[in-house]
């Protein structure tokens, strides 16, 4: 037997009361409706017919509070002309455009916003992660107080070679205090862009980095002191370091890295180095004073780091107490070594690797009976405890000051045997 469709059992009803002559009270008791439904039904039929009775839509007339088309369209042309801006960014771009004067509408919800750019497919619904509840967000009470450090890469050149740049963030108020590009991942560049950030900005009272061999020697063995390390302990900066594997404890400098990538476009190709250096200081600037945060309630960095009721800026020392033996010294002895294409300096029969930024370099060797110091120029690459204890040569060697070995100096000199 065919089931009835709403619109038959609704016309039965109908016929019931005006073919039949029953009672409107009695239908409705049959139906299981009230005997409003049953009046309502025979007015549609009655005005309608047949299909009168069938279910029409039951969309408003109106929405009052729906998006306008050029509201709509405005989203569409900030979202392409700025494809990593979210429907929190945009809902603060519109607002301040119509506090402006330049639009009449009324501000849009996030929620609105992000209902247009799925339907006008310039967002990816799918492509949403939900936020890890289990992550605890700390940033310290005022600025200078840390500053996040780190190294990221992908900056092509044209002529083939790839730059990265080392990245500071403070904690704070997520004001980029460095980004320094270098050809090279080594201690040099790496120092030389951390004493900039510290003569621009100031010295922060703790620096926190990763485990990488350009930030500190703690984990060699023997643990020794990279020129970073040294830099922070000669101007009172307390050294951080994170955990193995555990990139969320820099977690602002890492999604400064992420912004770095998305809105300054590292994946194009720059002319050279000073250019590329030229237009990353122009974004970080827009980064810093004007580029809203966020996670500062859509403030820019600026109006965090540059309060006036911050600590009064400490100055790197710019000169800095000398560590470089004196040739006068009395507990150790001077000798000259070249390095190997590997960056190997063997003292001793004591094979020390330095790197290959110390590759046919001429290195300055202090040597006691405790301790080998390996120097390029005035700049200390590494202390290493002396393993062996026999006599050291001085493979014609030339005393740093200028003084050369005399002529009748025996091949084999023992540290022992330095005039006192």
């Amino acid at each position: 037997m065919r089931e009835l469709s709403v619109a038959e059992q609704r016309y039965q009803a109908v016929l019931a009361v005006i073919s039949d002559g029953e009672t409107v009270t009695d239908v409705a008791a049959r139906f299981g409706v009230s005997r409003k439904t049953v009046h309502v039904w025979l007015g549609k039929y009655e005005a309608g017919g047949l299909e009168g009775l069938v279910d029409a839509s039951h969309r408003p007339r109106s929405c009052p509070h729906q998006m306008s088309a050029n509201l709509e369209v405005e989203i569409a042309r900030l979202r392409r002309a700025h494809p990593s801006w979210g429907p929190r960014r945009l809902v603060f771009e519109l607002g301040r455009r119509i506090e402006s004067g330049e639009s009449g509408e009324s501000v849009p919800s996030e929620s609105a916003v992000y209902r247009a750019l799925v339907r006008l497919n310039l967002i990816d619904p799918s492509g949403r992660r939900r936020r890890d509840r289990t992550w605890k967000r700390w940033e310290r009470g005022a600025p200078m107080e840390l500053w996040q450090m780190d190294v990221v890469g992908g900056f092509v050149l044209a002529d083939g070679r790839r730059a990265k740049a080392l990245t500071g963030i403070d904690d704070h108020s997520r004001f980029c205090v460095s980004a320094h590009l270098m050809l090279r991942e080594s201690s040099q560049p790496v120092c030389e862009g951390l004493a900039a950030a510290m003569r621009r900005h100031g010295v922060p009272q703790q620096v926190l980095t990763d485990n990488g061999k350009v930030f500190t020697g703690r984990f060699n063995q023997p643990p020794v002191e990279v020129l970073f390390d040294r830099i922070l302990r000669e101007n009172g900066v307390e050294h951080l370091l994170t955990q193995p594997r555990s990139p969320t404890t820099t977690g602002k400098v890492e999604r400064f890295h992420r912004a770095l990538r998305t809105e300054f476009r590292t994946d194009r190709v720059f002319p050279d180095l000073t250019h590329a250096q030229t237009e990353l200081d122009a974004w970080v600037h827009d980064y810093n004073h004007s580029r809203p945060h966020q996670a500062l309630d859509m403030a820019v960095p600026a109006d965090r780091f540059l309060t006036p009721t911050a600590a009064p800026i400490r100055k790197p020392r710019t000169n800095p107490a000398p560590t470089r033996p004196t040739p006068r010294r009395a507990d150790g002895q001077w000798v000259a070594r070249h390095a190997s294409a590997l960056g190997v300096v063997c003292v001793s029969w004591q094979q020390v690797c330095l790197g290959t930024a110390a590759a046919n370099r001429p290195i300055d060797v202090w040597v006691t009976d405790q301790v080998l110091q390996f120097y390029d120029g005035d700049h200390l690459l590494r202390t290493e405890k002396r393993t062996s204890s026999g006599e050291v040569r001085v493979k014609r060697a030339q005393i740093p000051g200028g003084q050369r070995q005399p002529k009748d100096l025996k091949s084999k000199t023992s540290v022992t045997d330095q005039p006192k």
